[in-house]
């Protein structure tokens, strides 16, 4: 069971939770979006997970759980935040990852993008999930990353409400497996492994053994192999001002 509570939000800003753990989201927030999961005012001495700057992926760490985060849909608003974000937790070379060359001119999977944002209203945490074919002409499936939390906020349990949230957005809508490429020890706990990854590959330099996938519907990388190539919407292209 792990250590934050994950709340379901029913009213736009007030936890169902009563007693000392309820929460009122601030009005900031709860004016934009309603907030689909809270993680509570909670401290606990236990293991809980904390950022790697070095990659933006999460490893277990001892330390406290204090704080309120909710975990909402991305909006357009967030994206200089996200990216800088990005560039603290994981730094200039996340931009040359094999992952990236899948993401690079195509926008995330429908409805499967988000942010944690704190009491303040600012983006903590991030998660987003990509349309992929396993092959070519394979099977669909998501491809989610990069995952990170701020540095500054690394024992807040943000990074696993995040892949909570994301993991169960994505069945919800139908998706049948998810991929991604991280440390096993860590996303084994919400499911991942690379039982199933041996014959499929990334375009371009990756850690074999750090490819992992869910499968949200039982089977659904039965057989499946090659390389991952994109199949999310493009983006679209700006027009420039023309010249007086």
């Amino acid at each position: 069971m792990d250590i934050v509570d994950f709340v379901v939000e029913g009213a736009a800003g007030i936890s169902p939770l009563e007693g000392e753990m309820a929460t009122k989201w601030p009005e900031g927030v709860a004016a934009r979006e309603a907030p689909t999961f809270f993680v509570h005012d909670r401290v606990s001495r236990q293991d809980v997970p904390t950022p790697s700057v070095a990659r933006g992926d999460i490893s277990p760490s001892r330390g406290e759980i204090t704080g309120a985060f909710a975990i909402v849909a991305e909006t357009a608003a967030d994206i200089a935040s996200r990216e800088a974000l990005l560039d603290r937790a994981m730094g200039p070379k996340r931009r040359k990852k094999s992952s990236e060359k899948l993401r690079r001119g195509r926008r995330p999977s429908e409805g499967l993008a988000f942010v944690a944002r704190d009491a303040s209203g600012t983006v903590a945490g991030t998660v987003r999930l990509w349309d992929v074919v396993l092959g070519e002409g394979g099977t669909a499936a998501l491809l989610l990353g990069p995952l990170a939390v701020d540095p500054a906020l690394k024992n807040a349990g943000i990074g696993s409400a995040l892949m909570h949230h994301a993991v169960a957005e994505a069945a919800r809508l139908g998706h049948a497996a998810i991929l991604l490429v991280g440390d096993a020890p860590y996303y084994e706990r919400f499911g991942f492994s690379a039982a199933k990854t041996g014959p499929l590959a990334m375009p371009g330099p990756y850690e074999r053994h750090r490819l992992l996938a869910l499968e949200l519907v039982e089977g659904a990388l039965d057989g499946a192999q090659g390389t991952l190539k994109a199949a999310g919407r493009k983006l679209k292209a700006q027009r420039l001002p023309l010249a007086a």
